[in-house]
């Protein structure tokens, strides 16, 4: 089979397993991976320090796949429905996130399937499946196969598609037909996604800094959330859509019909409180096989008590209560400053109560702060009236 013949074969196979999308380029060395490296000169990185342990392997696929000649770069959609807006007690989470599946193991599935169709095709080829795991910079290789554009705020950009899709490789050793390069950039002065931004995450337009982004904030840290962040943090308990609502590109974008993507009422949104009484053997049943398992239970809980800190509602105190009593001191700290946003005589005795016995010194910081009022201390115009109502109790 000539490489023209085996691409189209590989496409049609890929459109039938879910990516309606596909494009294929050569195994090349992206001209991203020296913006990478700068990129994480500038701490951009945060504690993602996976990326810097392997950034020389992003210099080249060969890394992920030894011979490989050819990447057939994938898109599967996971739009599946429209955000419910959040009452008391409830958070939001990214939308890819709602199904009751984790994508990977979504997306590997089918992978596997098609990399054993690529076999059929060609014996004795070698292939191999990725997605978001591997050393790749998927978005240029995702561009250089024409599937779209790299936007303002870092996602890649279809223009019928918008940017709510996974992205997956398959590398191969096979020649393929590759696709033109998509050169146009039609973000043109549109600003939308860099200004809504709630924690002003991009220095600028093509460049984000992890480290104030709210998917990394409420995912991939690991430590108490920075306290100049947390009111900006808003209502998002796993993830951040923000950039993406509000870019044009995405108000067509397909709705997916994936059943493991379909959002459970459990997710769209999360009722809160409900989380502080999973142990760890109950938070694992409930979330193992889902994306929200990737901040663990004491990362989930620590956003839990900071959207109900941003909520101020009084209702919450019980439950941060029993969060301020939990073993892990992230948990603690959190649940100290919320309720010290919170406010009210019962979470004043709550507070009191906990520093009283309190030993983590990071933990009684929050506590005393949250006593003294300054725990939101500079985070939003409501703060310091907040942190008057514990302090003003306390001094009663």
């Amino acid at each position: 089979m000539n490489a023209a013949d085996l691409t189209a074969a590989l496409k049609l196979k890929a459109a039938e397993l879910g990516f309606p999308l596909a494009g294929a380029c050569a195994a090349v060395a992206p001209a991203g991976a020296a913006r990478l490296a700068e990129w994480l000169a500038r701490g951009y990185a945060g504690q993602m320090a996976y990326i810097a342990e392997r950034h020389e392997a992003y210099a080249h696929p060969r890394h992920v796949l030894d011979g490989v000649r050819s990447l057939l770069m994938l898109a599967m959609p996971y739009r599946t429905a429209e955000p419910v807006e959040p009452r008391p007690g409830e958070g939001r989470v990214a939308r890819y996130a709602w199904g009751a599946a984790d994508y990977h193991d979504l997306i590997r599935g089918r992978l596997h399937r098609l990399a054993d169709y690529l076999r059929e095709l060609a014996p004795g080829a070698v292939a191999r499946g990725v997605v978001d795991t591997a050393p790749l910079l998927e978005r240029e290789f995702a561009q250089l196969a024409g599937l779209g554009w790299i936007g303002k705020n870092t996602l890649l950009l279809n223009r019928q598609a918008g940017s709510y899709f996974f992205l997956a490789a398959l590398l191969t050793d096979q020649a393929l037909q590759y696709d033109a390069p998509f050169e146009a950039d039609h973000c043109g002065a549109c600003t939308a996604c860099l200004d809504a931004c709630p924690t002003a995450a991009f220095p600028q337009p093509h460049v984000l800094d992890a480290s104030r982004c709210i998917s990394y904030l409420t995912i991939e840290l690991r430590d108490s959330m920075p306290v100049e962040l947390r009111a900006q943090v808003g209502p998002w308990v796993f993830g951040c859509d923000v950039c993406q609502e509000v870019c044009p590109w995405n108000r067509f974008a397909p709705y997916s019909a994936e059943d493991g993507l379909s959002p459970l009422a459990s997710m769209n949104p999360m009722l809160l409180a409900d989380l502080f009484t999973l142990d760890e053997d109950a938070f694992r049943r409930r979330f193992r096989k889902t994306p929200l398992f990737r901040p663990h239970r004491r990362g989930l809980l620590r956003n839990a008590a900071i959207v109900l800190g941003n909520q101020r509602d009084p209702s919450a105190t019980p439950a941060l209560a029993v969060g301020l009593n939990d073993r892990e001191p992230i948990v603690r700290g959190a649940c100290a400053w919320a309720l010290g946003r919170t406010g009210g005589p019962e979470s004043l005795r709550v507070l009191q109560a906990r520093q009283a016995v309190e030993h983590d010194p990071e933990v009684r910081r929050e506590i005393e702060m949250a006593l003294n009022g300054q725990g939101g201390r500079g985070e939003d115009e409501h703060t310091h009236g907040a942190g008057r109502t514990v302090a003003a109790e306390a001094a009663k």
